[in-house]
């Protein structure tokens, strides 16, 4: 058993040494049987349908969503055919929303690979993304896991609640902190809770645990996505930046509290370039250099630590198990990864 006294917080000076497969060797036989069922779950005899799937097959992620859905089950008690149905469930959802993203979003690329609307076209990218869906809907009907779909269909709401939310405020050019907060919680947090939620409703019937699993989940997510905008602004220490955002003009955290930092002056030079559709080299490193200069990252980074904390703490409330260590490990590499 870990006692909950010695689980360990985070901040600026904690380094994970775990790889992600050490980290998630408790749950490995799951996560290899589940990849076995989610392939023959999303098999189809129509060519082209097969075709494209199998493209995707190739685009492995780190699956971090089962893997969440297994140790939550983990700690009530054990992994069961229903944190198997739940996994399944949340990966065809998750899977679905990335490549509706891709063809709203007109991206090139997925995980290193020409992205699907790309090679295909957006009508096929978005037919898959309704197959996935379709399937996850049969799988609980199939297997009557009413609360299952009940859960995850209030995060499918929440996600395109986020997305609109980030539409508008994107336009508007007006985001604030509080937005920021409002729309990472549901586009990317609100997925991360409900993986928690669902492994405990997987493993124990105390409605209390499941809600305390969401809550810890929430906290998890938002730290999730605010370490992904802090790629955006790396230098060294953060691993290889992107820049993505940048281009994209997306408002994100660092940015948000840099600004707040600044004069009138420097302010409005930094929004005209953040405005530009397409903007050169020197003028992204000018915002990535100002964004450092001003506390951005030191306050987005410190607020990662806080959320991420959070979550560790609410871990006291969890009945004591084996698992919990590994857990609080996943939480450390959430919040340490290069990628």
């Amino acid at each position: 058993m870990i006692d909950h006294a010695s689980l360990t917080r985070i901040n600026s000076e904690t380094v994970t040494r775990k790889t992600l497969e050490e980290i998630t060797a408790p749950v490995s036989s799951h996560l290899k049987e589940f990849r076995t069922f989610f392939k023959e779950t999303i098999r189809s005899d129509v060519f082209l349908l097969d075709q494209i799937i199998g493209y995707l097959l190739r685009q492995k992620g780190k699956e971090l969503r089962p893997t969440l859905v297994f140790m939550c089950a983990n700690l009530f008690g054990g992994i069961n055919t229903r944190s198997h149905i739940a996994a399944t469930m949340i990966e065809l959802l998750h899977t679905a929303t990335l490549i509706h993203d891709d063809v709203v979003d007109d991206a090139n690329s997925r995980r290193g690979l020409v992205s699907i609307n790309k090679i295909w076209n957006n009508k096929a990218g978005v037919l898959l993304g309704d197959f996935l869906l379709s399937k996850g809907l049969l799988i609980a009907l199939e297997n009557e896991e009413h609360q299952l779909l009940k859960v995850q269909s209030k995060a499918v709401q929440k996600m395109s609640e986020g997305e609109l939310r980030q539409l508008k405020t994107a336009g508007l050019y007006n985001m604030t902190e509080e937005r920021y907060y409002q729309i990472i919680s549901e586009k990317t947090a609100s997925l991360i809770a409900t993986c928690c939620e669902c492994g405990a409703i997987s493993a124990t019937d105390d409605k209390d645990m499941h809600a305390l699993m969401y809550e810890i989940g929430m906290n998890i997510g938002i730290a999730f996505q605010i370490r992904d905008d802090l790629f955006d602004y790396g230098i060294y220490d953060i691993g290889k930046p992107t820049r993505n955002d940048i281009q994209e003009r997306k408002v994100t955290l660092p940015l948000i509290k840099a600004m707040e930092h600044s004069s009138k002056k420097e302010s409005a030079r930094i929004r005209a370039l953040m405005k530009k559709r397409k903007k050169k080299d020197r003028e992204i490193e000018e915002i990535v250099q100002f964004v450092h200069s001003t506390g951005g990252m030191d306050y987005a980074k410190e607020i990662m630590y806080n959320y991420a904390n959070k979550a560790i703490e609410a871990l006291e409330k969890v009945p004591q198990s084996p698992h919990t260590q590994s857990f609080v490990d996943l939480i450390h590499f959430i919040i340490t990864r290069r990628k």
